[in-house]
């Protein structure tokens, strides 16, 4: 299977020769010049790596955000900063930090390391109904047909939170604030709209669903 890496790098010049190298390695880059919309393309990849000065959001919240949502993803921050208080924030989230400038060979044995940390550490699986999850890998297979189920960003930031509290009520609010980020308006539909569309990939029958649940007046759960 080829790994895929999200890279987030707004030089162009950098980003043009870090990723044709890569793609030059095997891998399959996705590469963004800002880190808006980062989290949703985050959902098929590996491994990130971002760049910490970044139009907009810097590469420290967008790496935030993004362990957030996918707490095993292994993220490497590159930076052209150097003193140690940069590193220290950099390594409250991220599993490794490079400064630049750096040889390509350095940055792709930094890739390996860690995604045989990665590997090493993700083979174990969820078995819920029909469904196997590899929350690490951040993929749900269909195992009576044996096909991927592809979800969108926030669909497996819903489910994978719903599966960090396996078998709890989670509220609306508590998924809404931990999936977006923001504070959930009552009367908001856009969490039940996501959940509506989450059912029709993932539940055999979505008029009955049996993986996740409503809990009428307080939210949803996963059932163990």
């Amino acid at each position: 299977m080829t790994v895929t890496l999200l890279y987030i790098e707004d030089d162009h010049e950098i980003g043009s020769v870090v990723s044709a190298d890569l793609s030059e390695r095997g891998y399959s880059v996705r590469w963004l010049r800002s880190g808006e919309g980062a989290t949703e393309e985050a959902s098929p990849c590996q491994l990130a790596i971002l760049d910490v000065m970044l139009p907009g959001l810097d590469g420290f919240t967008v790496g935030q955000r993004l362990k957030r949502a996918y707490p095993k993803l292994p993220i490497l921050m590159l930076s052209a900063r150097t003193s140690i208080d940069d590193k220290l924030q950099g390594l409250e989230f991220a599993d490794d930090y490079l400064t630049k400038p750096f040889h390509p060979d350095e940055l792709a044995a930094r890739i390996e390391v860690l995604l045989r940390r990665k590997g090493a550490s993700v083979q174990d699986s969820l078995t819920l109904k029909h469904l196997i999850v590899y929350e690490g890998d951040n993929r749900v297979i269909n195992a009576q047909t044996q096909e991927e189920v592809m979800l969108t960003g926030k669909q497996f930031q819903i489910f994978s939170y719903l599966l960090r509290h396996l078998g709890q009520i989670m509220t609306k609010e508590q998924i809404y604030e931990a999936v977006w980020g923001e504070a959930y308006l009552e009367g908001d539909k856009t969490l039940m709209v996501h959940i509506r569309y989450l059912r029709e990939k993932l539940e055999l029958d979505p008029g009955n669903p049996e993986i996740i649940e409503t809990v009428r007046g307080i939210g949803y759960r996963v059932r163990a």
